[in-house]
């Protein structure tokens, strides 16, 4: 087993996680959402990776703070956050509003798979 403090600003938690595409590798800060069913990131970065959108035949059905939303998911090389890397992993394409301080989400797709722990007193996550 494998602990990680989470970054926290109030009473959110962020993580940061490195995503591949053709075009190179960047790295993000996400919010980890256990509301949130799909890990989502900005139409933007997966575009500068070289992963995108337009292309996409995949679209899945999202809610969002303003009502549904069609969005388009596509598959990244890879995302590394929390000592755990998939590959050609399936992210949600949509771009969250600018003012917070996080640049997408990272959701329960990704948190359920690594089987994370969230200890929200200590912002420690535990994966096995």
């Amino acid at each position: 087993m494998r602990s990680y403090t989470l970054q926290q600003l109030g009473n959110l938690y962020f993580v940061k996680a490195a995503v591949e595409g053709p075009l190179g590798i960047s790295v993000h800060r996400l919010l980890a959402d256990t509301g949130s069913t799909y890990t989502i990131l900005p139409v933007e970065v997966l575009e500068t990776l070289g992963c995108s959108p337009a292309a996409s035949k995949e679209h899945v059905r999202i809610t969002t703070g303003s009502g549904y939303v069609l969005a388009p998911q596509v598959a990244v090389s890879s995302l590394h956050a929390l000592g755990r890397k998939y590959e050609n992993f399936k992210v949600i394409a949509h771009t969250l509003p600018p003012a917070g301080p996080i640049d997408g989400l990272l959701g329960m797709d990704f948190l359920t798979a690594i089987r994370a722990r969230i200890d929200l007193g200590t912002g420690v996550v535990v994966v096995p």
